[in-house]
């Protein structure tokens, strides 16, 4: 009885995970895919690194902060790490 109950959940859930994929094939979104409004197509500014390009720049600033600050998004750490 579980079996069969599990059977059917995992089925839903493939069939879910099936439509959408279908659904956004056929409306244009694709994996990947920069949004219009993303800084490759529109409007949307990526400041630089750096406490003088913050719009809201915090009081204390080292050099931890502005390594990190430097290397987002980017997984990797530091090059001093």
């Amino acid at each position: 009885m579980v079996g069969r109950m599990v059977k059917r959940i995992a089925l839903g859930v493939i069939i879910t995970v099936i439509a959408r994929q279908v659904a956004g094939a056929l409306s244009g979104d694709r994996p990947g895919r920069l949004p219009a409004n993303s800084a490759k197509g529109g409007n949307l500014r990526i400041r630089d690194a750096g406490r003088d390009e913050m719009r809201d720049p915090p009081r204390r600033w080292d050099r931890v902060d502005e390594e990190n600050d430097e290397s987002f998004p980017a997984s990797d750490p530091p090059a001093n790490y």
